[in-house]
């Protein structure tokens, strides 16, 4: 595609132009390892490195025009520099412009929240899927356009490639897309030119305080997505988090709740929990999910209102509920054929893996045990792994602490640091084995008849990051081959 760089400039916080904007751009690039003739090279201050350092190495590839904060000391009088205040802000609005604005084209959901972006946004799709409107979906586990599946790397990706999969969801005639929306994606601004036909609130826990640095600072990036949604749009949060009024404050979107406690818009009970599913009534109509626990009922209550306000009819929302399946890697289990109960599950907060046990401890009987399997990442929050290790310790009756990914820390050190959280009581049922299939298989050793096994922290993954190199591990695939040999 070649564009005029004066058209892809539109709404470009631009300070000053050396040069002409009448050149013709073929491709646009962030990383100068992706620079080729013709291209467009904007540089920005990441977290890691500065752009800025790399502009003589993009045109040496074949940049034509640049757009950055600070001029470079010496400039090239074929070259075209664009100084702008933000280049964050700018690459957002550039790509959306390279890419012909795509979704002011489509329905698009923007679904944030510590907890359950990934299974609301991928539930979400397959209704709409299934209700007869093509779909797309961008997760941290997959990235769908109708039936197509690509490799997701990231919760929410760069603009560039965020409005690339739009661009193609348009081409091949999406209706609807559904989008988790990270606190990381808000803050660098990757989402600024997008147009959201509506916003969802999950909840809001400890989560990336590595990153933003206070909670406060957490809940107002987070509040700042809603806070730019458009009076066309809707915003529909959980009320039952004490979060969720604060998200509407500000928004001029149209204001909507959903709740199993408190007064909301959209309210729903739970008759029964079991492990086969749950058995909810959603506005005095009863129906049966796949799904497993309180933390899915809030779910399953997010997307029918979800499909409620995209104007589906109630009796076909609540049918299409209760066809869907679990997503990847969020409560998805198995029974082996020795009657032990394997459950893995991504959650890698305090929350999250608190919800999970207590979902569990809710259903079982207290006759089996409960052997819970768990780490916390490297180079991440630090905060949250005595409370991880309190939380799985305190509602287990045996955990075992082990690696997740523990990138360029040192796996002993990050578990020395989740141990300090155990309760002195909870102690002697904890142990610690490095090596996450040791620690698996030594779970099922110590499982009998009936027990549950929980591994949690990865869930979808098939990795791990150890010094800086990456290693296949799937969680699932290894109990399974564990507990079925």
């Amino acid at each position: 595609m070649i564009l005029k760089l004066k058209d892809i400039l539109y709404k470009v916080p631009i300070i000053d132009v050396i040069n002409s904007t009448s050149i013709s751009i073929k491709e646009i690039a962030f990383d100068s390892r992706n620079v080729n003739k013709n291209t467009l090279f904007i540089a920005q201050k990441g977290v890691q490195t500065d752009g800025h350092l790399y502009i003589e190495k993009a045109i040496e590839l074949g940049a034509i025009a640049i757009v950055c904060e600070e001029l470079p000391e010496s400039l090239h009088d074929d070259i075209t520099y664009v100084v702008v205040s933000d280049s964050d802000l700018s690459l957002s609005y550039i790509a959306a412009n390279y890419y012909d604005n795509p979704s002011n084209k489509l329905n698009l959901i923007g679904i944030t929240g510590t907890n359950g972006k990934t299974t609301l946004a991928s539930l979400s799709f397959e209704l709409f899927q299934k209700a007869g409107f093509p779909s797309g979906l961008l997760s941290t586990v997959q990235i769908k356009i109708g039936n197509n599946t690509y490799p997701a790397t990231h919760t929410t990706p760069d603009a560039l490639t965020i409005n690339r999969y739009l661009a193609e969801m348009v081409v091949t005639g999406v209706s609807h897309c559904f989008m988790e929306v990270s606190s990381h994606g808000i803050h660098q601004k990757r989402i600024e030119s997008l147009h959201f036909k509506g916003g969802i609130f999950t909840n809001l826990t400890h989560d990336h305080l590595d990153y933003h640095n206070t909670f406060a600072e957490y809940r107002d990036v987070k509040k700042s997505f809603f806070d730019a949604l458009p009076k066309t749009a809707f915003a529909l949060v959980n009320v039952d988090d004490k979060n969720g009024l604060v998200m509407l404050q500000n928004t001029k979107a149209i204001k909507k709740t959903y709740a199993l406690k408190t007064l909301a818009d959209y309210k729903a009970k739970i008759i029964e929990n079991r492990l086969e599913g749950l058995l909810l009534n959603i506005e005095g109509q009863e129906v049966w999910s796949k799904l497993i626990g309180t933390f899915n009922a809030y779910n399953v209550l997010a997307i029918y209102g979800i499909a409620i306000q995209l104007g589906l009819e109630k009796l076909e929302i609540l049918r299409i509920i209760s066809e869907l399946e679990s997503v990847v890697g969020r409560f998805q289990y198995f029974i082996s054929n020795e009657g032990i109960t394997a459950i893995v599950d991504y959650a890698h907060t305090p929350d999250a893996l608190k919800n999970v046990l207590q979902t569990i401890n809710d259903i079982r009987t207290n006759n089996e045990s409960l052997i819970t399997v768990v780490g916390c990442g490297g180079d991440r929050d630090k905060a949250k792994r005595p409370k991880m290790a309190h939380i799985a310790s305190q509602l287990s009756n045996q955990t075992i602490f082990t690696s997740d990914n523990p990138r360029s820390e040192d796996p002993q050190i990050i578990i020395d640091e989740m141990e300090a959280g155990v309760a002195s009581e909870n102690y002697k049922k904890t142990l610690s084995i490095i090596d996450r299939k040791q620690a698996i298989k030594t779970a099922e050793k110590l499982a009998k008849k009936g027990d549950i096994i929980l591994i949690a922290g990865k869930g979808h993954e098939t990795y791990q990051i150890i010094n800086g190199q990456r290693f296949d591990f799937d969680d699932y695939k290894i109990v399974q081959e564990i507990l079925n040999n």
